[in-house]
């Protein structure tokens, strides 16, 4: 990664200052602008989000921001309310008044003598959605957003639900996550002798964030709020949409290139949840380059004709040999005119076919019955990858031996795919809830299973994710399961696996009881859409390599570490899936660390769906105003068959003693899962 110290633009940086709000509440921000901006106002680019800008972020706001400043913008980054330094309490993910307060925060830069009036958004994940979320409302100083990691609809692809089952992996996780953001103090260097004051305040009024996103588990106004797929002409001006083959939320880039009808151009790369300059799996690329004239063009009227080039560039992966972590991806750049891209068809598969033909044994002369293995998913990696190891789905032969598998003979050409594969299913079940996981894998000549693309479909969600209604048992439905959006290419002689199971854990939150699904072969197909070549342009080398003004990794201060390990008893059989990070940011600003420390562990009993459980540790801890602070976050969820169970536990600790501690516990019943 290349470090930039020469721009345009000489820069100055003001560590905080205070953005008031009509209801007496600052906001704290961070700015760097060209050191003329007074005299010569620039546009403002502001990033909007509650990750605590003066420690957790500090380095990798570093890293984009002047270089933004460098090119002749005022580049802000502000923490959300209740968040970081900034005042007041957070209660929930993008309410109304988190873009009330976006808006006063877009007229206050507007109205800076150092701003010409016009405003941009930049963010991955909460900043991505927001960015979304607040042009929705149309305020007239944003001019232009760049959204990465994001999603145009909160239930059908965020961490919460997928195609209406819940996600044991990630539902609770994120809580816990979000839980120990919000319990943290403000920094004692900006607002004063009170910080112990604010922080208190934080700890006894902790958002209920697993009460609200368990209590809905359809898709409800509490979702819609928020999800600009509701209505996308509410947004008038030009979007750059981003994602990553290895994030969780690349589904909105062809939602939005679709049905948003201003000016926009998509990127998907090979990357996870981060951004692409920092590109795990690589190629990295010049994204921030990218940013400068996607900015140029909407926030200074540059005619730079970014609007004119490729509607969407899409990194067509390669087969890899599976394994936790990739380095990089092997694969080539597509630059689409279109997206859709041009109708090139698509390849049905019948199930059971000679084209896609059984595993050996199977028979499917009539109907296919399998019954599900909750230890199921345990290849599947993460939801949402981050660049770190552990990861990354491995091998699919272990999780496909506990399901029902329909493979290809050897490929005698190359079968390029782009865009959401499908599984239509006639289908039956013995229980009136059940579920269905359905995995496309790249299988090698040596047998090796590389996960392609996934999906899951609550049956009772049949018709829809606001009307789940019981499944009659026995009775044979239509349905269909989508799946991740993928590019891919799969090579002669590999071949081409359809999984299905009825149950992927931890992803997936276990029915009730163990299910056994009968799949009706000779209704039964998967869809795979095609790419072929004719409908772009394929450059060698579309982007400059990787640029930042300053690299957070440079001085070696910085730790990132993760493991995922599994345990099995054999004498409960209980299946355990530990996951352990620890990241630690040496605040450059004082020399301070910050360091995370978070464990999630999920278990389950074979063949008893009700022994599901998520445990989730948390422990941030830094130094300020000569004392040091830590905040710890333990939480845990259960179910019956009527209910979830969570209990959260949380401590704020100064100097080695308790501050404030709290447990609370909550029951929330099954609502159709």
């Amino acid at each position: 990664m290349r470090q930039v110290t020469d721009f345009p633009h000489t820069i100055t940086e003001i560590q905080n200052t205070w953005i008031p709000l009509r209801d007496g509440t600052r906001l704290a921000a961070r700015i760097w602008m060209p050191e003329d901006a007074e005299s010569l106002p620039v546009p403002a680019v502001l990033e909007y989000l509650p990750y605590r800008k003066d420690d957790a972020t500090e380095a990798a706001d570093a890293a984009r921001h002047p270089y933004f400043a460098g090119h002749g913008y005022a580049s802000v980054r502000v923490d959300l309310r209740g968040t970081g330094s900034s005042d007041g309490l957070l209660r929930g993910e993008y309410l109304a008044q988190e873009h009330e307060d976006a808006l006063e925060v877009l007229r206050w830069l507007a109205a800076q003598p150092w701003c010409t009036g016009d405003v941009g958004m930049i963010g991955y994940s909460w900043g991505g959605f927001n960015g979304l979320q607040v042009a929705a409302l149309r305020p007239p100083e944003l001019k232009a957003v760049i959204t990465h990691a994001s999603t145009d609809d909160r239930y059908l692809d965020d961490c919460h639900y997928m195609g209406g089952c819940m996600l044991g992996s990630d539902m609770l996780k994120w809580a816990t996550s979000m839980l120990t953001y919000t319990l943290q103090p403000p920094d004692p260097r900006f607002v004063g002798d009170q910080w112990r004051d604010i922080w208190l305040h934080r700890l006894r009024h902790a958002p209920e964030l697993a009460r609200d996103w368990i209590t809905h588990q359809r898709n409800d106004e509490f979702w819609r709020h928020g999800s600009v797929a509701e209505d996308y002409s509410a947004i008038e001006c030009p979007v750059f949409v981003v994602g990553g083959w290895a994030d969780a939320y690349t589904n909105a880039v062809p939602r939005l290139l679709e049905h948003l009808s201003v000016p926009r151009i998509g990127l998907i790369g090979p990357w996870g949840h981060m951004m692409p300059y920092e590109g795990v799996p690589g190629p990295a690329i010049g994204f921030l380059q990218e940013c400068v004239r996607w900015w140029d063009r909407w926030l200074k009227g540059v005619d730079n004709g970014i609007e004119d080039g490729p509607a969407c560039r899409v990194w067509l992966q390669e087969y890899v040999p599976p394994a936790a972590f990739h380095a990089e991806r092997p694969g080539r750049w597509l630059a689409l005119d279109a997206w859709p891209p041009e109708p090139a068809g698509s390849l049905s598969l019948p199930l059971g076919s000679e084209a896609l033909p059984a595993s050996e044994g199977v028979d499917v002369t009539e109907v296919v019955m399998f019954r599900g293995h909750q230890q199921c998913g345990q290849t599947a990696g993460v939801w949402c990858a981050n660049g770190n190891a552990d990861e990354i789905a491995t091998d699919q032969r272990p999780d496909d031996a506990l399901s029902l598998t329909f493979t290809t003979p050897p490929l005698e050409d190359a079968v390029e795919v782009l865009g959401s594969p499908l599984v239509a299913l006639s289908v039956s079940s013995d229980m009136s809830l059940a579920l269905v996981s359905a995995r496309v894998e790249d299988v090698a000549p040596g047998g090796e299973s590389l996960l392609v693309s996934w999906g899951l479909l609550n049956l009772a969600h049949r018709d829809g994710h606001d009307a789940p209604r019981l499944l009659d048992t026995g009775q044979v439905i239509g349905v269909e399961v989508a799946l991740r959006v993928c590019g891919h290419r799969f090579a002669p002689g590999h071949r081409i696996r359809l999984a299905l199971s009825p149950t992927y854990w931890p992803h997936a939150w276990p029915s009730p009881e163990t299910v056994t699904l009968g799949i009706h072969t000779s209704e039964s197909t998967l869809e795979l859409p095609l790419y072929r070549g004719g409908q772009s342009r394929e450059p060698a080398a579309p982007f400059g390599l990787p640029e930042v003004a300053a690299d957070p990794r440079a001085d070696g201060q910085d730790t990132d570490g993760r493991t995922r390990k599994t345990r099995f008893d054999p004498r409960t059989c209980r299946h355990d899936i530990i996951d352990s990070e620890l990241h630690v940011r040496t605040v450059r600003a004082t020399g301070a660390p910050y360091r995370e420390q978070a464990q999630d562990t999920y278990s389950i009993v074979e063949d008893d769906p009700l022994s599901a459980e998520v445990r989730c540790e948390r422990e941030t801890s830094s130094e300020c105003a000569g004392s040091r602070w830590a905040v710890t976050v333990e939480s845990e969820m259960t179910c019956d068959a009527d209910s979830f169970t969570v209990i959260e536990r949380w401590v704020g600790i100064e100097n080695d003693t308790e501050l404030y501690s709290s447990t609370r516990t909550r029951r929330i019943l099954r609502d159709h899962l």
